[in-house]
């Protein structure tokens, strides 16, 4: 009598073990694989429990140490200061946020196990749907198929945008031997014709709206991820990253809907169907992070957290407060991440012309809880600090106060475990995400992107601006801040390897080497057929 369990000579050869945590493993395969609806369960919904998470590393977005973290505080956003004796363990945020991982960054290879583990449960539910097939109808089986291919050309997207050359793996027991490491740009087409092939049979339904298909992978998620790869196609189909030479979009093209269209084309396409199908900008921005945000008009994806029926958790804001702060909202925090000087001056902080999402998205100056002001336990105020913000601010008279702090979820005041596991669906994809990758692609097509780009601005009521590139990517960070997209959009526009804020470039950084993380050493020394990417140690 089998128990279920996803571990296969590819995982432990090539990942350690990376599916101990398949909680499937408590039944045995008759008990899993009874009927129709169990199949289900066992086989395509309980993966979903696992694009969020409650530990170190897992999800992706929500917890600490992992995709979110490498996505965000490697960048010009947002970092994790040393404040005295807090937040230097053992140099991990400083070297994040200065470029110095390395090859045997454990943490970076915790990201990595969650990422593949992952896919090889794809590949499971796969083995098991096929396996099993007799116990559902053909429809039910090719939509579940669909489904669970649509997943894993997900967590691929992200393992090919953070690791680049990495292995195509859609087998469940395929020899160690076998497992070949295949270009990024292979990985991309992987990505786009997985999604393009499955998009037939995935339901044409909201997937942010609680109901049926509450946080499951639809049509309009598809059409989002489709028209982020495109927009990056540059990035991806460049498989020598370190030689200063990247294909243009307009010679890299797609199929869609049986017409061939170069990369811009094909973003531009994939955001229109997202606009027929019905998404709207909601008219009041902060709307899309409320407690109870299931109705917002404009989110496409987000991550489902209820603290009655799910375990993830979104530990960003617990994260950012001071300790007086978090204590004034009746739980806990942990005084860490700031926004960067570079995000206060693009915001325009401290002049008359600060955006008008300044308010939604940041902590600054005094700090008021239900009309009474927050004092810190020497009964002074507690004030924020934005422009004083330093990459060590050991011995500083601003050491636990510098920096502007997370807002932009609205906060959850019966919040479960202090704070960190709220009500707010987490947003991973939204429209306005959607409106500015149209925008830019129609720039870089040579074409106005102007109205895509001011609908952006006119909700929050901002003046108009020409679409430029250099106002497109100022503008996402205006609007997307804190949303974990920050190191996707300075690749594209090659900042990401360059000197920004307080960060100087490493000398050997100029051939944009650290645009891609390095495959972790434990991983190769489990699989010696891996290589390692250009700049780092083999």
């Amino acid at each position: 009598m089998r128990k279920i369990s996803a571990i296969s000579a590819v995982c432990i050869l090539m990942l350690s073990g990376c599916l101990s945590e398949d909680s499937r493993s408590y039944l045995t395969e008759e008990q899993a694989f009874t009927n129709s609806q169990n199949l289900y369960i066992n086989s395509v919904a309980f993966l979903y429990g696992y694009i969020g998470g409650s530990s170190e590393s897992q999800g992706l977005q929500g917890t600490c140490r992992g995709v979110y973290d490498y996505n965000t505080m490697t960048t010009d956003e947002a970092l994790i200061p040393i404040r005295g004796g807090d937040w230097y363990d053992g140099g991990l945020w400083e070297n994040m946020y200065q470029h110095k991982w390395t090859e045997d960054d454990a943490t970076l290879y915790q990201t990595w196990k969650y990422l593949y583990k992952m896919v090889m449960l794809c590949n499971q539910s796969l083995s098991d749907l096929e396996k099993y097939a007799h116990l559902a109808t053909g429809e039910e089986i090719g939509q579940w198929i669909a489904e669970v291919r649509a997943i894993r050309a997900l967590f691929y997207f992200y393992i090919m945008d953070m690791f680049g050359r990495v292995p195509v793996v859609t087998e469940v027991d395929i020899p160690v031997s076998e497992v070949v490491q295949s270009e990024r740009s292979e990985v991309m087409r992987f990505v786009y014709d997985e999604m393009t092939a499955v998009l037939p049979y995935l339901a044409n339904q909201r997937s942010n709206h609680i109901g049926r298909y509450y946080g499951r992978i639809t049509k309009p998620v598809a059409w989002f991820l489709l028209a982020k790869l495109a927009l990056n196609a540059e990035v991806y189909a460049d498989d020598d990253w370190t030689d200063g030479i990247r294909p243009d979009g307009k010679d890299i093209t797609f199929e869609v809907d049986g017409i061939e269209m170069n990369a811009w084309e094909t973003c531009i396409e994939y955001c229109d169907k997202l606009h027929a199908f019905g998404y709207v900008l909601e008219p009041v921005y902060p709307d899309n992070f409320l407690v109870r945000n299931e109705n917002s008009l404009e989110n496409i994806f987000t991550i489902p957290l209820d603290n009655d029926l799910y375990r993830n958790q979104f530990w960003y804001l617990f994260r950012s407060r001071h300790y007086s702060h978090g204590g004034a909202l009746g739980g806990a925090s942990e005084n860490g991440t700031c926004a960067t000087l570079h995000t206060m001056n693009v915001y325009g902080y401290g002049t008359e012309e600060v955006d008008a999402r300044f308010i939604y998205n940041f902590y600054a100056g005094e700090v008021f809880v239900d009309g009474n002001q927050v004092l810190l336990h020497t009964g002074e105020p507690l004030v924020y600090m934005p422009m004083e913000v330093k990459l060590n601010l050991t011995a500083s008279p601003y050491e636990k106060t510098a920096g502007a702090r997370m807002a932009k979820y609205e906060v959850d005041r019966k919040s479960y475990s202090d704070g960190r596991q709220p009500d707010n669906d987490i947003v991973l994809f939204r429209y306005a995400d959607a409106l500015l990758m149209k925008a830019e692609a129609q720039v870089r097509n040579g074409e106005d992107g102007s109205e895509a780009f001011n609908r952006v601005r006119s909700r929050v009521e901002m003046p108009q601006k020409e679409a430029t590139l250099e106002n497109i990517i100022d503008e996402r960070l205006l609007e997307l801040v804190w949303e974990g997209w920050r190191r996707n959009d300075m690749i594209r526009f090659g900042y990401f390897h360059k000197s920004y804020d307080m960060r100087t470039a490493l000398p050997e950084e100029a051939n944009a080497y650290t645009t891609v993380f390095p495959i972790p050493s434990r991983a190769i020394d489990l699989n010696p057929a891996l290589k390692q990417n250009p700049g780092y140690k083999d």
